[in-house]
């Protein structure tokens, strides 16, 4: 049952039931990711749906890259901004620049919950996202369609304080989540539970810049279990309600604060902001 490709010992895992929860046949969002970063966690079934979508779209591992420094950039602005807790909802499988690396980097005292809803994410986040002495990590295994369950979670409430300013990161996933589900809602619950002065940011993707190139990601990416939503300017604007954006606003995500050249064949296929809440 062990994938060549991967490194994952089933020994390592810490839930004993691991092996019987996960369905290697089955693609999960985490696990393609991390196959367009040049990892090795990823499965046959990942990697079909990889594939696929590359075939689709040319550029979407320029794209899923520069996402990845989207959250990089991110995290750095709200550390320098004073923010020392911060809840990553949507982890992905750990690589290089995780939210704790950058934000201790700035703040050694920083304190991170990770969470995600694949249990693979979850051992390799036990095993690798290590915090400095002087800050903590946490790691849940949930899902962003279930706040109550992230947001009343002991180690939750144990790392992070809600009475102070909390940065939310909410980066390549949402997109994840259909309409059906109420995305908008979810987002909201955890705004809520924020106070004045916490940052929310996203990314997200949207066919508002390349609708046929968007199009063909959607309909290659679509074939099987997995489904992502492409989404305009004004349905990813809903998610900041009570926000105000930051500069330079809702932008492409390599336009955020951009602080390398973009790359030439790159996507234009993902929205990223940050806001403050007011």
């Amino acid at each position: 049952m062990e994938d060549a490709k991967s490194p994952l010992r089933w020994s390592d895992a810490h839930d004993g039931d691991l092996m019987a929860r996960i369905d290697t046949s089955v693609p999960h969002p985490a696990r393609v990711y991390d196959y367009w970063l040049g990892g090795k966690d990823n499965f046959e079934a990942d990697r079909k749906v990889a594939e696929a979508a590359k075939a689709a779209t040319p550029g979407v591992v320029e794209g899923a890259r520069e996402n990845r420094a989207f959250l990089g950039r991110v995290v750095r602005f709200l550390a320098e901004q004073g923010i020392d807790q911060f809840l990553d909802i949507g982890t992905g499988i750990p690589t290089a620049g995780n939210t704790h690396e950058v934000a201790q980097a700035i703040n050694p005292a920083a304190r991170i919950v990770y969470v995600d809803n694949d249990p693979i994410v979850m051992v390799h986040a036990r095993a690798l996202l290590r915090s400095t002495p002087e800050g903590r990590t946490a790691y849940i295994e949930a899902d962003l369609r279930d706040p109550r369950s992230i947001l009343t979670h002991p180690d939750t409430l144990d790392v992070l304080d809600f009475s102070r300013p909390i940065g939310l990161i909410i980066v390549g996933t949402l997109m994840h989540i259909r309409d059906e589900d109420d995305p908008w809602g979810a987002v909201k619950q955890f705004t809520d539970a924020t106070c004045p002065g916490s940052y929310l940011a996203i990314s997200h993707l949207t066919a508002d810049f390349e609708p046929e190139r968007m199009a063909a990601l959607a309909g290659s990416y679509n074939t099987g279990p997995l489904r992502v939503t492409n989404r305009t300017r004004e349905q990813v604007l809903r998610f900041f309600e009570g926000f105000e954006l930051v500069e330079p606003g809702l932008v492409r995500t390599y336009e955020w604060r951009p602080d390398r050249p973009i790359p030439e064949n790159a996507v234009a296929g993902a929205y990223g902001a940050v806001g403050r809440k007011l």
